[in-house]
Protein backbone atom coordinates (compact mmCIF):
# COMPACT_ATOMS: atom_id res chain seq x y z
CA UNK A 1 0.00 0.00 0.00
CA UNK A 2 1.34 3.43 -0.94
CA UNK A 3 1.83 5.79 2.00
CA UNK A 4 -0.42 8.86 1.99
CA UNK A 5 1.63 12.00 1.28
CA UNK A 6 1.85 14.57 4.04
CA UNK A 7 -1.46 16.42 3.66
CA UNK A 8 -0.13 20.01 3.88
CA UNK A 9 2.36 19.18 1.11
CA UNK A 10 -0.53 18.15 -1.14
CA UNK A 11 -1.77 21.75 -1.13
CA UNK A 12 1.63 23.44 -1.30
CA UNK A 13 2.65 25.52 -4.31
CA UNK A 14 6.20 25.98 -3.09
CA UNK A 15 8.55 26.54 -6.02
CA UNK A 16 5.71 27.29 -8.44
CA UNK A 17 5.24 30.41 -10.59
CA UNK A 18 1.74 31.47 -11.60
CA UNK A 19 0.07 33.87 -14.01
CA UNK A 20 -3.32 35.18 -12.91
CA UNK A 21 -5.38 37.34 -15.28
CA UNK A 22 -7.99 39.77 -14.04
CA UNK A 23 -5.88 39.83 -10.89
CA UNK A 24 -6.63 43.34 -9.67
CA UNK A 25 -9.93 42.65 -7.94
CA UNK A 26 -12.42 40.02 -6.89
CA UNK A 27 -11.79 36.40 -7.80
CA UNK A 28 -8.48 37.11 -9.54
CA UNK A 29 -7.06 38.97 -6.57
CA UNK A 30 -8.22 36.22 -4.19
CA UNK A 31 -6.60 33.52 -6.36
CA UNK A 32 -3.33 35.43 -6.57
CA UNK A 33 -3.16 35.89 -2.79
CA UNK A 34 -4.12 32.27 -2.10
CA UNK A 35 -1.42 30.99 -4.44
CA UNK A 36 1.15 33.26 -2.80
CA UNK A 37 0.14 32.08 0.66
CA UNK A 38 0.61 28.50 -0.59
CA UNK A 39 4.17 29.34 -1.68
CA UNK A 40 3.93 30.46 -5.32
CA UNK A 41 5.40 33.52 -6.95
CA UNK A 42 2.76 35.33 -9.02
CA UNK A 43 2.52 37.45 -12.17
CA UNK A 44 -0.54 39.67 -12.01
CA UNK A 45 -2.29 40.82 -15.19
CA UNK A 46 -5.11 43.36 -15.49
CA UNK A 47 -5.89 46.57 -17.33
CA UNK A 48 -5.63 48.88 -14.30
CA UNK A 49 -2.01 49.27 -13.12
CA UNK A 50 -2.91 50.63 -9.69
CA UNK A 51 -5.02 47.56 -8.88
CA UNK A 52 -2.36 44.98 -9.69
CA UNK A 53 0.39 47.03 -8.05
CA UNK A 54 -1.65 46.97 -4.83
CA UNK A 55 -2.04 43.18 -5.01
CA UNK A 56 1.66 42.82 -5.83
CA UNK A 57 2.50 44.74 -2.65
CA UNK A 58 0.35 42.33 -0.62
CA UNK A 59 2.12 39.34 -2.16
CA UNK A 60 5.58 40.77 -1.51
CA UNK A 61 4.56 41.34 2.10
CA UNK A 62 4.03 37.57 2.27
CA UNK A 63 7.63 37.04 1.22
CA UNK A 64 6.86 35.95 -2.34
CA UNK A 65 7.85 37.50 -5.66
CA UNK A 66 5.20 39.42 -7.62
CA UNK A 67 5.22 40.92 -11.10
CA UNK A 68 2.53 43.44 -12.04
CA UNK A 69 1.94 43.48 -15.81
CA UNK A 70 -0.69 45.90 -17.18
CA UNK A 71 -2.40 43.83 -19.84
CA UNK A 72 -5.48 43.79 -22.05
CA UNK A 73 -5.96 40.05 -22.63
CA UNK A 74 -7.72 40.86 -25.88
CA UNK A 75 -4.38 42.05 -27.30
CA UNK A 76 -2.20 39.10 -28.33
CA UNK A 77 0.96 41.18 -28.21
CA UNK A 78 0.14 42.01 -24.58
CA UNK A 79 -0.21 38.28 -23.85
CA UNK A 80 3.23 37.68 -25.36
CA UNK A 81 4.65 40.41 -23.13
CA UNK A 82 2.94 38.90 -20.07
CA UNK A 83 4.44 35.47 -20.74
CA UNK A 84 7.89 36.88 -21.49
CA UNK A 85 8.02 39.02 -18.36
CA UNK A 86 6.80 36.19 -16.17
CA UNK A 87 9.44 33.82 -17.53
CA UNK A 88 12.19 36.42 -17.18
CA UNK A 89 11.30 37.75 -13.72
CA UNK A 90 9.98 34.61 -12.00
CA UNK A 91 12.23 32.12 -13.78
CA UNK A 92 9.53 29.69 -14.84
CA UNK A 93 5.80 29.30 -15.53
CA UNK A 94 3.97 26.36 -13.98
CA UNK A 95 0.47 27.67 -13.18
CA UNK A 96 -2.13 29.75 -15.00
CA UNK A 97 -5.50 31.11 -13.86
CA UNK A 98 -7.58 32.44 -16.75
CA UNK A 99 -9.91 34.72 -14.81
CA UNK A 100 -10.32 37.72 -17.13
CA UNK A 101 -13.69 37.75 -18.87
CA UNK A 102 -17.33 38.37 -18.08
CA UNK A 103 -20.47 39.91 -19.52
CA UNK A 104 -23.78 41.17 -18.24
CA UNK A 105 -27.30 40.02 -19.16
CA UNK A 106 -28.35 40.64 -22.75
CA UNK A 107 -31.58 41.15 -24.64
CA UNK A 108 -31.49 38.79 -27.65
CA UNK A 109 -33.97 40.99 -29.48
CA UNK A 110 -31.53 43.88 -29.46
CA UNK A 111 -27.97 42.56 -29.16
CA UNK A 112 -26.29 42.72 -32.56
CA UNK A 113 -23.59 40.58 -34.11
CA UNK A 114 -20.68 42.75 -32.97
CA UNK A 115 -21.65 42.71 -29.29
CA UNK A 116 -22.49 39.01 -29.37
CA UNK A 117 -19.17 38.19 -31.03
CA UNK A 118 -17.31 40.32 -28.48
CA UNK A 119 -18.87 38.37 -25.58
CA UNK A 120 -17.77 35.08 -27.15
CA UNK A 121 -14.30 36.28 -28.02
CA UNK A 122 -13.61 38.02 -24.70
CA UNK A 123 -14.44 34.92 -22.65
CA UNK A 124 -12.79 32.26 -24.82
CA UNK A 125 -10.03 33.41 -27.17
CA UNK A 126 -7.61 34.93 -24.61
CA UNK A 127 -7.79 31.75 -22.52
CA UNK A 128 -7.05 29.64 -25.59
CA UNK A 129 -4.11 31.79 -26.63
CA UNK A 130 -2.59 32.10 -23.17
CA UNK A 131 -2.74 28.34 -22.63
CA UNK A 132 -1.09 27.84 -26.01
CA UNK A 133 1.68 30.29 -25.06
CA UNK A 134 2.44 28.93 -21.57
CA UNK A 135 2.32 25.18 -22.24
CA UNK A 136 5.88 25.04 -23.68
CA UNK A 137 7.18 26.79 -20.57
CA UNK A 138 5.21 24.45 -18.30
CA UNK A 139 6.63 21.42 -20.07
CA UNK A 140 10.12 22.89 -19.78
CA UNK A 141 9.54 23.24 -16.02
CA UNK A 142 8.39 19.62 -15.72
CA UNK A 143 4.62 20.16 -15.91
CA UNK A 144 1.90 22.57 -14.94
CA UNK A 145 -1.76 23.24 -14.28
CA UNK A 146 -4.34 25.62 -15.71
CA UNK A 147 -7.56 26.79 -14.04
CA UNK A 148 -10.17 28.52 -16.20
CA UNK A 149 -12.81 30.57 -14.41
CA UNK A 150 -16.15 29.81 -16.06
CA UNK A 151 -19.68 30.34 -14.68
CA UNK A 152 -22.81 28.42 -13.76
CA UNK A 153 -24.38 30.35 -16.67
CA UNK A 154 -22.67 27.75 -18.86
CA UNK A 155 -25.11 25.04 -17.74
CA UNK A 156 -28.30 26.90 -16.87
CA UNK A 157 -31.11 27.56 -19.37
CA UNK A 158 -32.32 31.03 -18.44
CA UNK A 159 -33.52 34.26 -19.95
CA UNK A 160 -31.16 37.12 -20.86
CA UNK A 161 -27.94 35.08 -20.76
CA UNK A 162 -27.68 33.79 -24.32
CA UNK A 163 -24.36 35.56 -24.95
CA UNK A 164 -22.62 35.02 -21.63
CA UNK A 165 -23.99 31.48 -21.23
CA UNK A 166 -22.83 30.50 -24.71
CA UNK A 167 -19.39 32.01 -24.08
CA UNK A 168 -18.84 30.17 -20.81
CA UNK A 169 -20.19 26.92 -22.24
CA UNK A 170 -17.59 27.29 -24.97
CA UNK A 171 -14.91 27.87 -22.33
CA UNK A 172 -15.98 24.68 -20.57
CA UNK A 173 -15.69 22.63 -23.76
CA UNK A 174 -12.37 24.29 -24.55
CA UNK A 175 -11.20 23.15 -21.12
CA UNK A 176 -12.24 19.55 -21.76
CA UNK A 177 -10.66 19.39 -25.21
CA UNK A 178 -7.38 21.14 -24.38
CA UNK A 179 -7.00 18.86 -21.37
CA UNK A 180 -6.88 15.98 -23.84
CA UNK A 181 -4.45 17.79 -26.11
CA UNK A 182 -1.94 18.72 -23.41
CA UNK A 183 -2.08 15.74 -21.04
CA UNK A 184 -0.23 14.33 -19.24
CA UNK A 185 2.28 17.13 -18.70
CA UNK A 186 -0.29 19.91 -18.24
CA UNK A 187 -3.61 19.57 -16.41
CA UNK A 188 -6.48 21.88 -17.40
CA UNK A 189 -9.66 22.28 -15.35
CA UNK A 190 -12.34 24.92 -14.84
CA UNK A 191 -14.45 26.32 -12.02
CA UNK A 192 -18.07 27.42 -12.39
CA UNK A 193 -18.65 30.09 -9.73
CA UNK A 194 -22.20 30.70 -8.64
CA UNK A 195 -23.29 34.04 -7.18
CA UNK A 196 -20.08 35.57 -5.84
CA UNK A 197 -20.02 38.94 -4.09
CA UNK A 198 -17.75 41.03 -6.28
CA UNK A 199 -17.68 44.62 -7.51
CA UNK A 200 -18.93 43.34 -10.87
CA UNK A 201 -22.08 41.87 -9.33
CA UNK A 202 -22.96 44.70 -6.96
CA UNK A 203 -24.56 47.07 -9.53
CA UNK A 204 -27.12 44.40 -10.48
CA UNK A 205 -28.25 43.62 -6.92
CA UNK A 206 -31.56 45.33 -6.27
CA UNK A 207 -33.03 44.42 -2.86
CA UNK A 208 -35.59 42.16 -4.55
CA UNK A 209 -33.01 40.40 -6.71
CA UNK A 210 -30.66 39.97 -3.76
CA UNK A 211 -33.37 38.22 -1.75
CA UNK A 212 -34.42 36.06 -4.69
CA UNK A 213 -30.82 34.92 -5.17
CA UNK A 214 -30.47 34.05 -1.50
CA UNK A 215 -33.81 32.23 -1.45
CA UNK A 216 -32.69 30.13 -4.42
CA UNK A 217 -29.35 29.14 -2.86
CA UNK A 218 -29.43 26.03 -0.63
CA UNK A 219 -26.47 27.31 1.41
CA UNK A 220 -28.43 30.51 2.11
CA UNK A 221 -25.59 32.93 1.40
CA UNK A 222 -23.57 34.42 -1.42
CA UNK A 223 -20.15 33.06 -2.22
CA UNK A 224 -17.01 35.06 -1.61
CA UNK A 225 -13.98 35.39 -3.91
CA UNK A 226 -12.02 33.32 -1.39
CA UNK A 227 -14.36 30.36 -2.00
CA UNK A 228 -13.29 30.30 -5.63
CA UNK A 229 -9.65 30.85 -4.70
CA UNK A 230 -9.74 27.80 -2.44
CA UNK A 231 -11.09 25.67 -5.29
CA UNK A 232 -8.47 27.09 -7.67
CA UNK A 233 -5.74 26.26 -5.16
CA UNK A 234 -6.96 22.66 -5.02
CA UNK A 235 -6.99 22.35 -8.82
CA UNK A 236 -3.53 23.89 -9.09
CA UNK A 237 -1.97 21.82 -6.33
CA UNK A 238 -0.59 18.26 -6.16
CA UNK A 239 -3.81 17.30 -4.34
CA UNK A 240 -5.56 17.21 -7.73
CA UNK A 241 -2.73 15.51 -9.63
CA UNK A 242 -5.14 12.94 -11.19
CA UNK A 243 -7.82 15.44 -12.24
CA UNK A 244 -7.93 17.05 -15.68
CA UNK A 245 -10.61 18.16 -18.11
CA UNK A 246 -13.19 18.62 -15.36
CA UNK A 247 -15.59 21.44 -14.47
CA UNK A 248 -16.06 22.10 -10.74
CA UNK A 249 -19.20 23.92 -9.62
CA UNK A 250 -18.68 26.20 -6.61
CA UNK A 251 -22.20 27.54 -6.32
CA UNK A 252 -23.75 27.09 -2.87
CA UNK A 253 -25.68 24.05 -4.08
CA UNK A 254 -27.72 25.87 -6.75
CA UNK A 255 -28.93 23.47 -9.48
CA UNK A 256 -31.31 25.76 -11.38
CA UNK A 257 -31.30 29.44 -12.36
CA UNK A 258 -31.96 31.74 -9.41
CA UNK A 259 -31.48 35.04 -11.27
CA UNK A 260 -34.69 37.07 -11.49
Amino acid sequence: MTALPHVPALFSLEGQAAIVTGAGKGIGRACALAFAQAGADVALAARTPADIEAVAAEIRALGRKAVAVPCDVGDEAALDCLVERTREELGRITLLVNNAGGSGPNDPRRMGAADFSHALTWNVTPAYLLIQKVVPHMREAGGGAVVNISSTAARYAQKHFSAYGAAKAALNQLTRNLAQDYAPSVRINAIEPGTIMTDALAPFLTPERRQALLDGTPMGSFGQPEDIAAAALFLASPASRWITGKILGVDGGVEAPNWR
